[in-house]
């Protein structure tokens, strides 16, 4: 049963309409006229047949999934038998296995290259799944089984992780509503079934929003600062929309846009940026002002009603964190110092204006969020004496990721890869890579989709087609995905230093799905706690910069001569460059979230009209109201609280605490040796959920999380008068 819950939920880190378009795949072969999804693949570790799986194959193979796992659970109620581990615990394990087949190709799909039909059918199912779970969790008979031996536990002799299984069962089940009565059942089936439609929308309209709110330019002159290539592909993209001639600058779904860093014209910086702020407020069929009002009530009825104060209470129970406030300690410490910081990097920028307007005999103006990236940047090269578009030629895309992301698995774990191309794939442009173990044997398969495309969601995350199980007898098959502009043909794919992080961070992810090795799929891979999950990856990106790694592939794509020493050492040095910005924009997002999930009345939340004077109010309680430093996400565009990271959004510089932690076991013990790896894989990145999260954490370092490491690498520990 665990499969099927985990199956809606992408993992990761997170949308003018789509074209309406067949779903793209390479074929291998003539297909049969059958449908795939009703059985196991016979591809190698049960890769999807996507040449195979058509958009008319998944309603079927949901229903007949959903059909399938009921009559499962069917025998294991009406099992005459007292209720043992086996019979009810491992027996729910292996239910459903059909239904996660169905549903983690087609959530994974609807994420990676999504169209009309699948967008139709994930707004027809997304109640239908809620309801579909709730027939399982509020199944008076089946939870008496559970709880009847989650009350005789201690008399089972089970091994430890099994002991976890049965404990979270009881813990999920409980959470689900299994002790409600049934009117309160009815009443919490009816909320399930309305989130599950809102948020399904919501993210729909994310995604058709963000593309029709590109910013078209009629006058290239007006791209000036912006590189060859990426007007070349700004054409590309106008062209794309018929608008030959013209020029899109295609939106992400952050607040700030990357070509603010370079646009040298003011006007259509400031153009950008409020195309930006403005999503999802506009009044058009998009407007998510009512979706947000209406879920945030819910999440809060639901809440009470399971007998919790607020959604964040209910949220944190079963995270590392705990409790709100020890959430609301460690952001309300770390908010002071960072604003603090972002209004002295504000003031060096306000003094560059100046300058730059005196000198040019024109006159000054106010620092704007639109003008943050621009002078940023500038300010940067007069410091550092250094252009980010200096590093670009250094980072060609599959080198970054064949001799930088699998060069530093290899030395660190043992790993290494093999390119296939007889494997289907939906996209043609994306990678597959068989990954083999220090002995030889086939770890897993790997899929890296890198570009960004109009039927894709915005960020970028990981998630598994396959999951780990020796219950099950499955092998890990793991997909990555990025939002990379894709060249014009011809041209290479060059990277920006943020993305090469960003790459090494989502396959520290794909390596904690690789890595697992659990009996149970519940446990399997990511299926960690939200503040815990973006710990491993975290870790990962340390190895971008590692000099061995870096040497490896900070190589010219023409020339191939290795990024010169000095040009390295300024951008180790302004590392904590930026860090007030950075630190604030993060936090005004992770603090709206608690926010909005700490309300505990239905009086305080606002209805459509108020929810951005709400955000607004939130920001300046919280002292996070500074204008040039906007949350990285407003409300309208969060998806991530709308999804998996509702109230856990804390959970990335929760995690960057265990994060810049281990780091420094890492530095202190060797840095990057296949001992130091075999350690990490070993007590940490194989034990997916199987153990207390804290409790691996101290099983590799040797001792709880000290916050003075994170403090120090954002620049936020306190100075020596």
């Amino acid at each position: 049963m665990a499969l099927a819950v985990s199956a809606l939920t992408l993992a990761s880190c997170s949308p003018a309409p789509t074209p309406e378009a067949t779903p793209k795949v390479v074929a291998t072969a003539t297909p049969e006229v059958t449908n795939m999804l009703l059985s196991p693949s016979p591809l190698p570790l049960h890769y999807p047949a996507f040449d195979r799986i058509r958009d008319s194959d998944f309603a079927p193979a949901f229903d007949q999934g959903m059909s399938e796992q009921l009559k499962e659970i069917a025998a294991i109620t009406g099992n005459a038998e007292t209720a043992s581990f086996d019979n009810t615990i491992v027996a729910l394990e292996r239910s459903g296995q059909g239904l996660r087949r169905a549903m983690m190709v087609f959530m994974n799909l609807v994420g990676a290259d999504t169209n009309d039909a699948r967008k139709k059918l994930q707004s027809d199912y997304a109640a239908r799944f809620a309801a579909h779970l709730d027939s399982i969790y509020l199944d008076a008979a089946l939870f008496a089984r559970v709880e009847a031996l989650y009350d005789n536990r201690a008399q089972l002799d089970l091994d430890a992780e099994s002991m976890h299984l049965l404990e979270r069962y009881y813990s999920d089940f409980v959470r689900a509503g299994a002790k409600l009565d049934e009117a309160q059942k009815v009443r919490l089936k009816a909320i399930n079934g309305e989130l599950a439609q809102l948020a399904t929308q919501f993210s729909q309209n994310v995604l058709a929003e963000v593309n029709d709110s590109a910013v078209v330019v009629d006058d290239r002159a007006q791209l000036a600062g912006l590189s060859d290539e990426a007007i070349a592909t700004a054409a590309e993209a106008a062209k794309a929309r018929g608008l030959e001639g013209k020029f899109v600058i295609a939106l992400q779904n952050t607040t700030i846009q990357p070509p603010l860093t370079y646009l040298q014209d003011r006007a259509l910086r400031q153009r950008i940026f409020e195309a930006s702020v403005a999503r999802g407020s506009r009044g058009n069929a998009w407007d998510n002002t009512g979706i947000v009002a209406s879920i945030m009530k819910l999440r809060l009825e639901r809440a009470k009603l399971l007998g919790y104060p607020d959604f964040a209470a209910y949220t944190l129970e079963n995270q590392t964190a705990r409790t709100e406030q020890a959430v609301n300690d460690m952001l309300g410490k770390l908010a002071p110092a960072a604003v603090a910081n972002a209004k002295r990097e504000a003031a060096d920028l306000q003094a560059l204006i100046d300058a730059e307007q005196k000198k040019a005999g024109q006159p000054s103006f106010k620092l704007a969020a639109w003008d943050w990236d621009y002078y940023t940047e500038k300010l940067r090269q007069a410091r550092y004496d250094f252009d980010a578009n200096q590093l670009k030629p250094y980072f060609e895309m599959k080198n970054v990721l064949e001799n930088g992301v699998f060069f530093a698995a290899g030395k660190l774990y043992g790993l290494s890869f093999k390119q296939r191309t007889d494997l289907p794939v939906y996209q043609p442009d994306v990678l597959v890579y068989d990954v083999f173990d220090a002995d030889g044997k086939q770890l897993a398969i790997f899929l890296a989709d890198l570009y960004a495309r109009p039927s894709k969601r915005g960020g970028a995350w990981m998630n598994a087609y396959v999951s780990q199980s020796h219950l099950l007898g499955t092998q890990p098959v793991i997909a990555n995905h990025l939002n990379i502009p894709k060249p014009p043909q011809g041209q290479p794919t060059l990277m920006t230093w943020d993305e090469v992080t960003t790459m090494f961070h989502e396959f520290g992810h794909a390596l904690h799905g690789m890595f697992s090795n659990v009996q149970y799929p519940l446990f399997a891979g990511t299926a960690v706690p939200r503040d815990f999950v973006e710990f491993p990856s975290q870790v990962n990106e340390m190895w971008a910069d590692w000099p061995e790694v870096l040497a490896n592939y900070a190589k010219h794509y023409q020339t191939g001569e290795a990024m010169p020493q000095a040009l390295l050492d300024k951008v180790l040095a302004s590392s904590q460059f930026n860090q007030g910005f950075a630190t604030t924009e993060y936090l005004g997002a992770a603090m709206l979230d608690q926010n909005w999930h700490q309300i505990t009345s239905a009086e305080q939340l606002p209805d459509a009209a108020g929810v951005l004077a709400f955000e607004a109010a939130a920001l300046k309680k919280d002292g996070l109201d500074f204008a040039p430093v906007p949350p990285r996400y407003r409300t309208l565009y969060f998806s991530h609280i709308m999804g998996g990271y509702a109230a856990g959004y804390y959970s990335y510089i929760w995690s960057e605490v265990l994060d810049a932690d281990t780091v420094e076991w890492f530095k202190q013990n060797g840095g990057l040796t296949r001992a130091n790896g075999d350690r990490f894989r070993q007590t940490l990145l194989s034990r997916g959920g199987s153990k207390d999260a804290l409790e691996l954490f101290k099983d590799f370092t040797g001792h709880a999380p000290r916050i003075e490491p994170l403090l120090e690498r954002r620049g936020l520990a306190s100075k020596p008068n």
